[in-house]
């Protein structure tokens, strides 16, 4: 049997972190919390677990994951959000893996719940995540937003767990206008800087296609009225997020041009 460490990265997580802990009883060999110094009571429920409390400037999430893997006790690691939880099928599928690890990384499906509604469909579900991985086998790729668990050798199988990882996501619609602003922002900075541009074109046709593919393509209508308003938050922030790329490489061709040595 393999020793697991589940590591959690937390910013004022109060809300959640109990929740993601009582999920992983009897399962987590250590449990370790990277806080981003915390101003609630965030700290005090992760030393309430026993759990190994590290306080670490937040420098980007990937960046902030690989420093909660290199610091983990064990090989095998759990990485998980705080605002997450296992269900009794999905922890009886990890610790079948503690028993006998055959691969060195596995997918999950995870659900999310939007203002106590299950969302099945607008292509939230499943949302397959790499959560349970052999440090010594990859690394999380840094991203500003969006990171994931990239493989040093991309050929190898991914297991696949039985069970769902819960993701209580947004209690309020206003929470999620503000995750779109801060996630918007940071996605389209990493584009622009990655040299992506965004035309009128893509600007204004593709967040139709967006609730178009969510709504209808994807059966966002069988979720009802949270369904709707995903699917047009959805599209919403794809526009938000081409118009702040156009906006960067606009604001960079002025730059570049008026730093042009006169000829």
């Amino acid at each position: 049997m393999v020793r697991l460490s589940v590591v959690i990265i937390t910013f004022n997580e109060g809300r959640n972190l109990a929740r993601c802990l009582d999920s992983v009883k009897g399962l987590a060999d250590e449990i370790l919390v990277i806080d981003s110094y915390s101003v609630d009571n965030t700290v005090a429920i992760a030393e309430s677990y026993n759990a190994r409390v590290i306080q670490h400037e937040f420098i980007g999430y990937g960046e902030q994951k690989n420093f909660a893997t290199e610091h983990a006790a064990n090989n095998w690691i759990l990485s998980l959000d705080a605002d997450e939880a296992l269900t009794p099928e999905l922890k009886k599928s990890i610790q079948e893996i503690k028993n006998n690890p055959a691969l060195d990384v596995y997918e999950m499906h995870r659900i999310t719940n939007y203002c106590g509604k299950w969302i099945k469909y607008c292509g939230w579900y499943p949302d397959s995540q790499t959560r349970l991985y052999n440090r010594t086998k990859g690394k999380w790729e840094e991203k500003k937003v969006h990171e994931y668990w990239r493989l040093d050798n991309e050929t190898h199988q991914k297991g696949v767990l039985k069970g769902d990882l819960l993701h209580y996501s947004f209690t309020s619609v206003s929470e999620h206008l503000k995750k779109i602003e801060k996630y918007s922002e940071l996605g389209a900075e990493e584009a622009a800087q990655a040299g992506k541009e965004a035309s009128m074109l893509k600007v204004i046709l593709y967040p139709k296609w967006r609730f178009f593919n969510d709504y209808i393509i994807q059966l966002g209508f069988l979720d009802g009225f949270y369904g709707f308003v995903i699917c047009r938050l959805s599209a919403y922030s794809a526009f938000i997020k081409y118009s702040k790329i156009r906006q960067y490489n606009k604001n960079a061709a002025k730059l570049a041009a008026k730093h042009a040595p006169n000829t």
